[in-house]
């Protein structure tokens, strides 16, 4: 059953940033703008942010196994439409359903996931489930890409479709169906309506500062750190292992450090963007802060999921859905900001407020757990 559920999140997430590699093919087969096709991802992320909420609360009461399967066969709908699209405004329509599906998956898919298991070893489901997503950027898009070069880029949509289609069979028949508030993960370990605000401002913030400068990293790397188009692409791959690797090292001690765990995250990222600003110039130093923007990039999120399922004053679903909500909010608004400072401070000012923005996030982080201390 887990590894269904973890399957589900690569194919969730390669769906979402697949347009990215098939950019250029997508753009010439329906004959529009690559700022159009663009839009097939922005729109998706937005589209998150907006429903995750409201969708949430709506299905709040739907067994969780009916919940699944009709996302992933919403998944499957979806790839096989936009797979057949004929123009662009299927394609876009077909996106913005998939973007529907998701914004449910993360809220549902966490409890389901750690209710699996005993409470102790939580933290390391939430591990594995964040390494199969973060598979999407190392492998499901890479790998979709190359097949969309070779073939076209209808065909790699479509494997989508069928991978959708395994999840959902395996979940139909092996996922008992229960009453949602009586599984055993559906209300939060440790409720605190104090922390719970804590982490998601300090998500938020952090994510508005990871993608302030990430959004523009192609012309950070050629432009200051002076490497070839060739060997951008390969830092794009050597950026993708160290996220993987961070969520795979940081799932490790989830369940022993969970606050401690979510600090060294933001502290990590800030030390990358400010990093990249200050030194980047020197590709030495780009690389290794490179990396470790890139190993921090995934856990933050893991563990602000990690500790919603502890911190969640309420249904832990509600909860997870308002920080990926939360999440997509950063990400939009971190590409926005770094827009508006691209022309006047450069690529390397967007690094710089995105550095500062993470050490805020960590500044929140640190001074809630100073207080909890004192009080205490």
């Amino acid at each position: 059953m887990l590894a269904a559920l973890m399957l589900a999140a690569l194919t969730f997430n390669t769906a979402e940033n697949l347009p990215v590699g098939l950019l250029d093919l997508i753009a010439e087969d329906l004959q529009v703008s690559l700022s159009a096709v663009g839009l097939l991802v922005t729109g998706y992320g937005v589209t998150v942010a907006v429903t995750s909420v409201p969708v949430a609360h709506l299905m709040r009461a739907v067994p969780r196994r009916h919940v699944l399967t009709a996302l992933l066969g919403a998944l499957v709908v979806s790839s096989l439409v936009a797979a057949l699209a004929p123009s662009y405004a299927v394609l876009l329509g077909a996106r913005l359903l998939t973007a529907l599906a998701q914004a449910l998956f993360w809220a549902v898919m966490g409890p389901v996931a750690v209710g699996l298991f005993a409470p102790g070893v939580r933290g390391r489901v939430v591990g594995a489930l964040s390494v199969a997503g973060s598979l999407a950027l190392v492998l499901g898009v890479p790998a979709g890409t190359w097949l969309g070069q070779r073939t076209n880029w209808q065909v790699p949509v479509a494997a989508l479709a069928a991978l959708g289609l395994v999840c959902l069979v395996t979940i139909a028949v092996l996922l008992p169906t229960s009453r949602p508030e009586e599984e055993p993960a559906a209300y939060g370990s440790d409720p605190d309506v104090r922390r719970f605000r804590t982490v998601l401002a300090a998500g938020t913030l952090s994510a508005t500062g990871a993608f302030t400068g990430y959004t523009y990293v192609v012309a950070f790397l050629g432009e200051v750190s002076g490497f070839s188009p060739g060997s951008v692409s390969v830092l794009f791959v050597v950026f993708g292992v160290a996220c993987l690797a961070g969520v795979s090292v940081t799932g490790a001690f989830l369940d022993r450090f969970p606050q401690g765990a979510l600090v060294a995250a933001v502290a990590t990222q800030a030390a990358g963007l400010l990093g990249l600003y200050a030194l980047g110039a020197h590709q030495g130093a780009a690389v290794v802060f490179l990396v470790l923007t890139g190993g921090a990039l995934g856990p933050v999120f893991m563990t602000t999921q990690n500790a919603m399922l502890s911190c969640a004053p309420g249904r832990t679903d509600l909860a997870l859905a308002a920080n990926s909500g939360a999440y997509n909010v950063g990400i939009a608004a971190g590409a926005a900001l770094g827009g508006l400072i691209l022309p006047l401070a450069g690529v390397r000012g967007t690094f710089l407020a995105g550095g500062l923005l993470t050490v805020a996030s960590c500044a929140v982080l640190l001074l809630t757990a100073s207080r909890d201390r004192v009080r205490r």
